[in-house]
């Protein structure tokens, strides 16, 4: 019942009670699967225009915000997310006024790690204060294990997923400007996390970690910020940080357009900044996400994602060291490496390119696909019920079977 009301909400705001050219039969047939039968999707295959793919993702997004809500409404209630055995607790709060786009989210991990839970426990409180910005939720989560690499496990990807789309269900998110953080082994999280979940975000700051076997490669289109105390030798912090620092010249370097980067390491300083690291706060809060870049650079690590910006692989091919780099200019989409890849699905909206027009798609020289592609209510369906985020769907793809 509070779907169907959502729904007629939506619906009277846009105007769609009316008989507009968007008002179509493949509209109609959306309204009544969310209202009557959403768990059988079936004839919202055909080609809708590039108004009906916008409304139909205002009607599913609407939808699936008022399902999250309901599906976790206890765990939000009870700042505690679960998953399996793991469960995540969470504090946060507000700075500012909330712009009209809606909250900026900074995400801010603890550190300690191997070491008892009322150790850890004392880095989560400290944490909670830690950092102010200057508008936006600050989130601190306590980490699910006391384990070293207490941030680096796959299910500290999808906790923070689900907490995104539930601040945005709750809150009003504007989900191009969500950030991540974290001290000490917090730290060492945000340089596992952030390539990995670039493309939920807009910015990272890492503060006094150590990357361990994480690669920069995924920080293409993701500003990131190194803060660290040259007097901070355990685990030699300092010097992997400044390497990590000429990784990103070099790459920065060989692509202008990408690897922006911040690197500040203080003098006379050892694992406590005295708070000179709060300068990454303003520095990573002045970008917001390309949701949509026209270069994406794939580096898949330990834990694997089946999707990352505008490509995906089927989740079984999803496989560490895999690498994909694409590229789209004007109506060619050129796949300039794959490696460990052999199927690829390229997600198109009309906000990169014109769905209206023939796309060719190259690789190796060759041409893979040129033709049209049609938007589709049953491809948005698909890619918001994977990330419920209207900054960031598609309405149509091109699957690929490379050599």
């Amino acid at each position: 019942m509070k779907a169907f009301f959502l729904l007629a909400v939506v619906i009277a705001f846009l105007g769609c009670n009316s008989k507009s050219p968007e008002d179509s039969e493949q509209i109609q047939s959306l309204r009544i699967f969310l209202t009557e039968n959403p768990e059988n999707i079936t004839g919202l295959n055909e080609a809708v225009s590039v108004g009906e793919s916008e409304l139909a993702a205002q009607l599913i997004s609407a939808y699936l915000s008022n399902e999250l809500k309901e599906k976790y409404r206890a765990e939000w209630e009870t700042e505690t997310l679960v998953l399996d055995d793991y469960q995540l607790q969470f504090k946060y709060k507000k700075f500012g006024k909330k712009p009209p786009q809606g909250w900026s989210l900074y995400i801010s991990m603890h550190g300690g790690g191997n070491a008892p839970p009322a150790l850890n426990d004392k880095q989560w409180a400290n944490q909670k204060k830690l950092y102010e910005p200057a508008e936006g939720i600050y989130m601190a989560p306590r980490a699910p294990t006391n384990t070293w690499n207490l941030w680096h496990q796959e299910h500290i990807d999808l906790f923070f997923e689900r907490f995104i789309q539930l601040a945005d269900a709750y809150e009003d998110l504007n989900t191009n400007r969500v950030y991540l953080t974290g001290y000490s082994a917090g730290g060492d999280g945000t340089y596992q996390l952030a390539p990995r979940m670039a493309d939920w975000l807009a910015g990272a700051a890492m503060m006094a970690g150590h990357p361990n076997d994480a690669s920069p490669l995924g920080l293409r289109n993701l500003p990131f910020a190194i803060q660290m105390g040259a007097e901070d030798s355990a685990y030699n912090r300092n010097t992997i940080a400044a390497e990590w620092g000429e990784k990103l010249d070099e790459l920065q370097k060989n692509d202008p357009e990408g690897y922006v980067h911040k690197v500040d390491v203080y003098e006379g300083m050892g694992h406590w900044m005295e708070r000179k690291d709060t300068a990454a706060f303003n520095w990573m809060g002045q970008f917001s996400r390309k949701a949509y870049p026209q270069k994406v650079v794939w580096k898949q690590s330990g834990v694997t994602h089946h999707r990352f910006y505008w490509l995906a692989v089927p989740a079984n091919e999803a496989v560490k060291d895999a690498e994909l780099v694409a590229v789209i200019n004007g109506q060619t989409i050129r796949i300039e490496q794959a490696e460990l890849v052999n199927h690829v699905v390229v997600r198109l909206n009309d906000l990169m390119l014109d769905l209206d027009k023939k796309i060719t798609v190259e690789y190796k020289g060759e041409v893979v696909f040129n033709g049209k592609v049609k938007r589709s209510v049953s491809t948005v369906w698909k890619t918001l019920n994977e990330r419920n985020d209207l900054n960031q769907y598609f309405s149509a793809e091109i699957e690929l079977t490379l050599d």
